[in-house]
């Protein structure tokens, strides 16, 4: 298996259980580790998932979601394929 699969495949079902995690926290009245997450995943928006977005032709609205969702794991395997 090519590494770029192995960091989809297990890297975007770890950003759910963190989304999870960081839920469960929240309701606990203990938001810092989604509010933490949530940030971190935007600013990298910013910094590269948006070009990436714009070199892969993807609508801007779809790589900030996919960004704040899956963090580096859907852009760096996207910047690999040629």
């Amino acid at each position: 298996m090519n590494i770029m699969k192995l960091v989809k495949w297990i890297g975007q079902p770890f950003c759910a259980v963190l989304y999870a995690v960081g839920a469960v926290l929240a309701a606990k009245k203990k938001p810092l580790p989604l509010i933490a997450l949530f940030l971190c995943h935007l600013t990298e928006y910013f910094i590269i998932g948006r070009k990436t977005g714009k070199e892969k032709a993807l609508p801007p609205i779809k790589a900030l979601l996919c960004c704040l969702s899956f963090g580096f794991t859907w852009w760096l395997p996207l910047r690999k394929e040629k």
